[in-house]
């Protein structure tokens, strides 16, 4: 449950502002997990990075006051959470929580990084027409490397 035995809650004080956040950090979460969010007098909003950082939602993904809010995570990457009751995303009840990316399947090859890549005359034409091509950035650090495509 978010939040530990208080669950969604303002923090208490200035000192437990980033408690949600330490929470989600202390915990792993998947493709296909669940978050669930326990509240009275409350809701729990999912929203855009920015509207997070500004503690307004316009537009939020989903609404939720129901006072038990299941959440799925579907997707790997950042979610974030804010409360929407006036005030309470501003004193520290908000989260980001980090989904990581599934284990590919053992049959799957692992990325090649050797530079045997075909030719651009032994691909198709049709492969030459921007609307059709795949640009794609490749980012090493010193653990993995992530492959953006654009």
């Amino acid at each position: 449950m978010v939040g530990g035995e208080d669950g969604w809650t303002v923090p208490k004080s200035r000192t437990h502002g980033d408690m949600f956040n330490q929470w989600a950090s202390d915990n792993r979460f998947k493709v296909g997990d669940t978050v669930r969010f326990k509240y009275k007098k409350d809701s729990v909003l999912v929203v855009s990075e920015e509207e997070y950082k500004k503690c307004k939602a316009t537009k939020p993904q989903l609404y939720s006051n129901n006072q038990d809010t299941v959440f799925t995570l579907d997707r790997p990457g950042l979610f974030y959470f804010i409360s929407g009751v006036s005030g309470h995303c501003e004193k520290g009840q908000k989260m980001i929580i980090k989904v990581m990316e599934t284990d590919s399947s053992p049959d799957s090859p692992p990325p090649s990084s050797s530079s045997s890549s075909p030719s651009s005359s032994s691909l198709p034409a049709t492969s030459h027409k921007k609307s059709n091509a795949l640009k794609t950035a490749v980012q090493f650090s010193s653990s993995a490397f992530v492959v953006l495509a654009i």
